[in-house]
């Protein structure tokens, strides 16, 4: 009895330790907030951004409140140069909209809203509707419920997978980290290094100058027969 009793402690333990660890790594992306009804001349977009690393899976979720005479959009582009359109969506509605899709490069990721009050209608206090947008990246995306269906895990297994997920994408966060790193470092020496092959430069041609004023007073002051 005293084995059984330590091993369910043992296992108690184990269990509250995944469950801290994997709140600590638990992060959260939603974002709640009104969006006012302009008129169609005069809308201007509201945008939220998030900086996601390259090749990364990202779920956009996004729900609106209910509003007359209101038509939100939804559009998600990345900040490359041609700023690359990855999905949209008219008439967002109070079902929730999902928007799946692969980066092609690190960067933010831009959701910007429109929401355009119909023909006769004027911006007005009482024409605004609640968005809910969430961001889902990388190991969030996955369906553990499904992943653990298809694989028959059971729930303490769930549970190390996706601390094994999230403990992957920390360590290529520190990997990416420390290649931005490198780079910088690299980039300050060799800035440093030419710093200094300028300021020797400066130095040498400022005494060759200084040497150059001293002659050439000299022998004018020779000329005008001023010293000896």
């Amino acid at each position: 009895m005293a084995r059984l009793s330590s091993s369910v402690k043992s296992s108690s333990w184990l269990a509250c330790i995944i469950v801290a660890f994997t709140f600590l790594l638990a992060t959260t992306h939603a974002i709640k907030f009104e969006l006012p009804g302009q008129t169609a001349d005069d809308a201007d977009p509201f945008c939220v951004s998030h900086y996601v690393d390259d090749e990364t899976h990202v779920v956009v979720k996004v729900r609106v409140g209910s509003g007359p005479h209101q038509k939100t959009t939804l559009e998600i582009t990345d900040d490359s140069e041609h700023q690359n359109q990855l999905w949209r969506k008219e008439g967002l509605s109070e079902d929730v909209q999902r928007a799946t899709f692969l980066t092609k490069h690190a960067g933010d990721v831009w959701a910007c809203f429109t929401n355009v009050l119909a023909d006769g209608y004027q911006p007005d206090p009482r024409y605004t509707r609640t968005v809910d947008l969430d961001f889902d990246i990388g190991s969030e995306t996955i369906d553990y419920v499904k992943l653990a269906e298809q694989e028959k895990l059971k729930p303490m297994e769930v549970e190390l997978r996706k601390v094994e997920d999230m403990v992957k994408e920390v360590i290529e966060n520190m990997m990416h980290l420390q290649d931005r790193e490198e780079t910088m470092r690299n980039t300050n020496e060799s800035t440093n290094e030419r710093v200094k092959y300028f300021s020797t430069l400066t130095m040498v041609i400022l005494v060759a100058l200084g040497l150059w004023q001293i002659f050439y007073l000299k022998r004018f002051f020779r000329k005008k027969r001023l010293i000896d």
